[in-house]
């Protein structure tokens, strides 16, 4: 085919970030004609508002104020956003906070957005804008519970392999404005939620933990997740919010999204193309054993897809942490595949994320082919020991292999590409 497999790899994944583009989602989903806001779902009077409030939280809500701001300008009375990066708006301010664990920024930018919320009225119109990254940029703790301890709760989650549903089902029980609570702060204000999906299935109610969703979970469900973790945790003793809340929700994009454009890219690259999964999760080196096993199945009998042959999936794994080592799941899910597609010359596994950040890192993941383990090898690495230590990144970073996008200003969950050429 005379291109290499990384260079193909990039150039899919590229293409599924530009359909992830915050600005072009939010436009594709709603325009404007004249004094009319429209969506799929209903039309705005703007003429019928006194003001028009832009609130939000996520790695991509300053990218989606941005194409708010195209769409309505000076009809903008003011807002506030949380987001992990600084960015540069007319009428809506930008707080940057911190992710993916919450800060105390991020808690005063919260009680300023929550403010925001409660003082608008009957006349006025509340854009709040969601997405991937909300549940760590928007923390407002319960009465009772203080930001060191949610802290602590946060990382212990995330350490111990807990999935994203069950992390934001205990985020919901700690928090004053998750699980659909501010949306009752936002009544009787119009609301409108803008939301770009970073959950499997784009569940709303576990996008960003569910603001202005209703709360669908339960204490004794937060309490149960706690427990089987060994993760110690005092909840407070708030009434559940109510399952129906006013104001209508708009998915603007979506990883299934991102992963047909990733698709219609390596069909126009010569690639035999099949979309495995957009429901993908587990831990990452598991994951990474099946997709290796695909490619074997694809070298060995021409299935499920003939060579060349491009397989994607999309979702989120999670990684059980047991040594010391920096990475991310979309790295560990790389050098895990690594191991598997040793010698396989003809196949490539790639693993990023959307929004250019894995883990702790500067990488968005990491490519791996069936090389890797010989290059390693020649630098005196031990990839299998590398793995054991969690230590993805530097394995990759000493090999040249990790994908480095920078903040892509989107998050729309994972990417993960089988190539067999």
């Amino acid at each position: 085919m005379g291109r290499s497999a990384r260079g193909d790899a990039l150039r899919i994944f590229r293409a599924a970030l530009k359909a992830a583009d915050p600005v072009r989602a939010v436009l594709a989903r709603v325009r404007r004609e004249g004094e009319k806001l429209i969506t799929r779902e209903r039309r705005y009077d703007l003429s019928s508002f006194r003001n028009i409030y832009v609130i939000g939280a996520g790695k991509a809500s300053a990218r989606m104020a941005v194409a708010v701001e195209r769409l309505l300008g000076a009809r903008i009375a003011g807002g506030l956003i949380n987001a992990p990066q600084p960015a540069t708006l007319r009428r809506i301010e930008v707080n940057v906070a911190g992710h993916p664990i919450p800060d105390r920024r991020g808690v005063a930018g919260a009680k300023r957005i929550a403010k925001i919320a409660k003082d608008a009225g009957p006349e006025d119109l509340i854009i709040f804008l969601l997405s991937g990254g909300a549940s760590a940029l928007l923390p407002l703790p319960a009465p009772g519970i203080t930001l060191a301890q949610k802290q602590k709760i946060t990382r212990s989650l995330l350490a111990c392999g807990a999935t994203i549903h069950e992390i934001n089902c205990v985020r919901k029980h700690l928090s004053a404005i998750k699980g659909g609570k501010l949306a009752q702060l936002a009544y009787p204000a119009t609301l409108l939620t803008l939301v770009l999906s970073d959950v499997i299935g784009d569940d709303l109610g576990a996008i960003g933990s569910g603001p202005t969703y209703p709360n669908l979970t339960t204490l004794a469900e937060a309490r149960a997740i706690c427990a089987k973790y060994g993760i110690d945790v005092e909840f407070p003793q708030a009434a559940e919010p109510s399952n129906r809340l006013p104001g209508s929700i708009v998915t603007v994009g979506s990883n299934a999204l991102a992963v047909e454009a990733a698709a219609e890219e390596a069909k126009r690259l010569g690639y035999n193309t099949m979309i495995l999964s957009t429901y993908l999760e587990g831990e990452a080196r598991e994951v990474a054993r099946v997709h290796a096993a695909i490619a074997k199945e694809i070298r060995a009998a021409g299935g499920p897809v003939k060579p060349p042959a491009c397989v994607i999936s999309g979702g989120e794994t999670t990684v059980t942490i047991r040594g010391k080592g920096l990475g991310g799941r979309n790295q560990e899910l790389a050098l895990a595949a690594a191991l598997a597609i040793d010698g396989l010359r003809d196949v490539a596994i790639m693993s990023a994320g959307t929004d250019g950040v894995d883990g702790p890192t500067n990488a968005a993941g990491a490519i791996a082919d069936g090389t890797t383990r010989d290059r390693s090898r020649a630098l005196g690495l031990d990839a299998a020991a590398f793995l054991r230590n969690n230590d993805s990144y530097r394995f990759f970073e000493a090999i040249g292999d990790l994908i480095k996008t920078g903040p892509t200003g989107t998050n729309v969950a994972d990417i993960q590409l089988i190539l067999v050429r």
